[in-house]
């Protein structure tokens, strides 16, 4: 069975830092490109980053590009996503999943507010 727990949410100022962990279970962690999503307050799920599993390419959504910084270590199934300069509109649930595949975790609340 899959698994996905996501956590390193919190509260956060405008211009602060957060670093997201993804703990991946129930499936062969380095053969999948791996994903963040979020899901901001009343608005429908966005695409954050991918990583790709082997050359490890990442892709990033323009509005977090140069500020978010996706990477992973295969040894312990985990998907990290580091949130440098962070903004109000940063605010919302984050989820990690396999590129292509709808199944989530919990999901970890990013909320950054002054």
């Amino acid at each position: 069975e899959v698994q996905l727990v996501e956590s390193g949410g919190g509260l956060v100022q405008p211009g602060g830092s957060l670093r997201l962990s993804c703990a991946a279970s129930g499936f062969t962690f380095s053969t999948y490109a791996m994903k963040w999503v979020r899901q901001p307050p009343g608005k429908g799920l966005e695409w954050v980053s991918s990583m790709e599993n082997g050359a490890g390419r990442t892709y990033y959504a323009d509005s977090v590009k140069g500020r978010f910084t996706i990477s992973r270590d295969n040894a312990k199934n985990t998907l990290y996503l580091q949130m440098n300069s962070l903004k109000p509109e940063d605010t919302a649930v984050y989820y990690c999943a396999k590129v292509g595949d709808s199944i989530r975790g919990q999901g970890t609340q990013v909320t950054v507010s002054s």
